[in-house]
């Protein structure tokens, strides 16, 4: 692989919270080894606000920050993609759209904390949970060496990150 950044594409439905968190954690976690964007099949067309709090937690710049479709990154133009990435269990399920250049897949399923049904207080504690989950999952996929290791090993140990349940995980912390 490159010695230019790694380029992410996270993707879940709404893409309003799991795929924009993940995209921050991508950004501040993989230094300048990496550049994350996230996308939805079906935008919402707004970011959760609890999940801004937490990217704000992070140090994450969060002015830039939108609900997009993943159409905007199928085009020919568009930056291409190194590794794309699910994050809800119906975005793993649909038929996606022929990312240029072949990046490798994986399926890194979380709840969504969007959909709980809570107080506020009681959402964001959620939303910490899902966060801390994923910030496991990411900070294990870009502390691989993956300058030495090849597509095949790469591609094994991404799908294997999404294999362990995500409540491990975050039992680690």
């Amino acid at each position: 692989m490159s010695e230019q950044p790694y380029s992410v594409l996270i993707l879940c439905t709404g893409n309003s919270a799991r795929s924009i968190m993940a995209e921050a954690l991508f950004n501040v976690l993989g230094k300048a080894k990496f550049h994350a964007y996230s996308a939805g099949s079906h935008p919402s067309g707004t970011v959760n606000p609890f999940a801004v709090e937490q990217c704000k937690s992070l140090g994450y710049d969060t002015s830039q920050m939108r609900s997009k479709s993943w159409d905007e990154f199928a085009t020919p133009d568009a930056p291409q993609m190194d590794f794309v990435i699910t994050v809800c269990d119906q975005a793993a399920g649909e038929a996606c759209p022929l990312w240029p250049g072949k990046p490798m897949t994986a399926h890194w399923g979380f709840q969504d904390p969007a959909a709980f049904d809570g107080s506020d207080e009681q959402k964001r504690a959620f939303f910490n949970k899902i966060y801390r989950q994923i910030m496991n999952r990411v900070g294990q996929f870009v502390n691989l060496p993956l300058h030495v290791l090849d597509r095949n090993a790469i591609q094994h140990e991404m799908r294997a990150i999404g294999d362990r349940p995500a409540e491990a995980t975050d039992e680690q912390h």
